[in-house]
């Protein structure tokens, strides 16, 4: 067969109009459709050019080889020129009332003649009777759809052998019209398919139906405008209904006996495969395939029109049955005379474009990518293009699809990523807010380290000269407002070692410790009401961990001794050791009735207390959380303060590294 489809490409995707919605993958009969990062490219050489990618995609992300401009360089040229128009054109231009006017209209543009490719297939019908009547016990496929020829010889190549060796119905009309007129003459297809612009060099160009009519607009042609014409000799007969089903066999005057099984007739872009798939596996005793890759011509990509199968059908049925009633049979005879000598024979050549099948193993890998581990998981549900999730899996495999295809796989990764999202926006959110803390606390460090400095001189010499009045004071009255003065002066000392320690101005004496019993004698250190009970879990292989033993000690008893005052109607006071890479963390935790939204960003304030007057310095938690810091550690808060429904509890975090920095 003279055909170039291996050198055309004949669809096209605008990529910006691609919508990821596969549509184009399941209807496509042969998977000719690659997959790139959403986008769905059709790879030329696997194309059959059935266009039902482009009949099928609401986006219009499919387009088709256009020939409009050849056509009007052509018509242009000087050249005489024969439009050969498919017997489907009453099933495209039923707003016409007479055939005739649609060939004016087409003459209009500047062909010299206008002929029915119906004619053509009458030819073709008697070849196909001949050898239907000549092959008693060996199956022909029919060869006059391209779109059929091209998916026998790339995917079923073993199969070629047995494709009709005749042209199509177009060939057929161009042989003749070349051979009566001159090979001069510039012959153009107008029909309602796209393989056809890649089926045969015999034809000059190939247009559909919807390109015909985008040149009536641009070129202002109407039915009103132009006028009405006879179709140019040679005349078709029953050729004018080979566009339809059975349409061929009509013509052959072969009857479709239902219990002989002699013949098959399959369209449509599974029926058909199935019938080719049946037929290589010696399944089907017949001896006639009539096979269309569309449910008949009249439904093919090139039409323009959006109406129902069975309108179309019965456009075409009644053209053929008045032109039928008007056929002038001698002329008709004549000219069938006239084409007996015309060669119709057609050759064709196995293209294996068939794709090796993957392993079992590498099919295996991808399924349990995506989240397939048991045949329970295959869904099935064929929203990635594809009837079986192993298909798809092979098409992966295949470099024509992705795992993004698998709807549920999509849906659950979307789920993952969302969890991901929140939760590392709510780890910024902490980070911000623990930033902004730190970086009021830093200031706040910086001041109180300022005032402690400042305070350490006068208050040295207060505490040194008191100390001294008073193991020189004989007066008992005297010694005890000394003593006095020597308790107060010993308390300033402490608080402003305290705010020293917040300043994190301190040494931190690192030394190795049992991170377990270091907690569980921090526990024992308190004093514990019988109402509360203490939860110690520990979750460490590794229980040493560096740190300063007297300063992380005033840490831990302070934090349990706030959880236990913080129940005083009991509950449990939970201490949880965990141990992570590079660090240990440690959770203590109550079930008290919690810090208030305002309190929080205070907590760590020097001086700040809830406590009655007299009962808390203020200076506890600013102290662990210098403490912890002097560590290279973090201390975080957790707590909800909601009276109405009862205790909710407050969580103390702290990490520290295992070793120190």
């Amino acid at each position: 067969m003279a055909h170039n489809s291996k050198h055309k490409q004949l669809v096209f995707t605008i990529k910006d109009r691609c919508r990821v919605c596969y549509t184009c993958v399941r209807e496509c009969p042969v998977k000719a459709i690659r997959i790139v990062g959403g986008q769905a490219i059709v790879i030329s050489e696997r194309c059959i050019g059935c266009g039902n990618c482009v009949r099928v995609c609401s986006q219009g992300a499919k387009v088709y080889l256009q020939l409009k401009e050849e056509v009007m360089e052509l018509l242009q040229s000087g050249k005489p020129t024969a439009a050969c128009i498919a017997p489907s054109f009453p099933a495209e231009f039923i707003e016409l009332d007479d055939y005739r006017q649609l060939v004016g209209m087409v003459h209009a543009l500047g062909f010299d003649m206008i002929t029915e490719v119906g004619f053509g297939a009458d030819m073709v019908s008697v070849a196909y009777r001949k050898n239907f009547q000549a092959m008693k016990s060996s199956a022909t496929i029919t060869s006059d759809c391209p779109a059929i020829v091209y998916y026998v010889e790339h995917y079923h190549p073993d199969l070629v052998p047995y494709l009709a060796p005749f042209v199509s119905p177009m060939v057929a009309l161009s042989r003749y019209l070349k051979h009566k007129y001159g090979d001069d003459l510039q012959v153009v297809f107008i029909g309602p398919c796209i393989a056809k612009k890649a089926e045969t060099d015999d034809i000059d160009l190939v247009i559909t139906f919807t390109e015909l009519r985008d040149l009536f607009e641009l070129q202002g042609i109407t039915a009103d405008n132009t006028l009405a014409r006879e179709f140019d000799p040679p005349y078709s007969g029953k050729g004018a209904a080979f566009s339809i089903s059975h349409g061929l066999l009509q013509n052959m005057d072969v009857e479709h006996d239902l219990t002989s099984g002699d013949v098959i007739v399959a369209e449509g872009r599974e029926n058909f495969k199935d019938a080719v798939h049946e037929f290589a596996q010696g399944k089907l005793n017949v001896r006639h395939l009539e096979l269309l890759c569309c449910e008949g011509c009249i439904t093919g990509p090139g039409m323009s029109i959006e109406s129902s199968k069975y309108l179309r059908r019965s456009c075409v049925s009644g053209y053929v049955a008045k032109k039928m009633e008007n056929l002038d049979s001698e002329l008709w005879q004549q000219q069938m005379r006239e084409a007996e000598g015309i060669d119709l024979s057609n050759s064709f050549e196995p293209l294996d474009r068939r794709l090796e099948r993957p392993s079992t193993e590498k099919i295996s890998e991808v399924l349990i990518k995506m989240g397939k581990t048991e045949p329970a998981d295959y869904l099935n549900c064929g929203a990635c293009g594809y009837d079986t999730c192993i298909e798809h899996a092979i098409a992966i495999v295949q470099g024509l699809a992705e795992n993004e295809m698998c709807l549920p796989f999509s849906i659950e990764k979307l789920h993952q990523s969302i969890e991901k999202l929140n939760s590392t926006n709510y780890e910024l959110a902490t980070a911000r807010e623990a930033l902004k803390q730190s970086e009021k606390l830093a200031h706040m460090g910086q001041l109180s380290a300022g005032i402690a400095h400042e305070l350490n001189n006068p208050l040295g010499v207060i505490t040194m000269f008191s100390n001294i009045l008073l193991d020189e004071a004989k007066d008992p009255a005297i010694r005890s407002d000394l003593e006095l003065i020597t308790e107060q002066a010993d308390r300033c000392r402490k608080i402003v070692g305290g705010l020293l320690n917040f300043a994190r101005k301190n040494q931190v004496r690192h030394t190795e410790i049992n991170l377990k019993k270091f907690v569980a004698r921090s526990l024992q250190s308190l004093v514990i009401p019988n109402n509360i009970s203490i939860d110690l879990q520990t979750d460490m292989e590794d229980p040493y961990v560096y740190m300063d033993h007297d300063q992380m000690m005033q840490v831990f008893t302070n934090l349990e001794k706030n959880a236990v005052e913080a129940m005083p109607n009991g509950g449990i006071l939970t201490v949880v050791l965990k141990e992570k890479k590079d660090e240990i963390e440690i959770l203590i935790q109550d079930e008290g009735y919690g810090i208030s939204e305002e309190d929080m960003e205070k907590i760590f304030t020097p001086f700040f207390t809830t406590k009655e007057l007299g009962k808390g310095t203020g200076l506890g938690l600013p102290l662990c959380y210098g403490i912890v810091k002097m560590h290279h550690g973090k201390i975080h808060v957790q707590s909800n303060n909601n009276p109405e429904k009862g205790p909710t509890g407050t969580s103390f975090v702290i990490s520290i590294p295992r070793v120190p920095k």
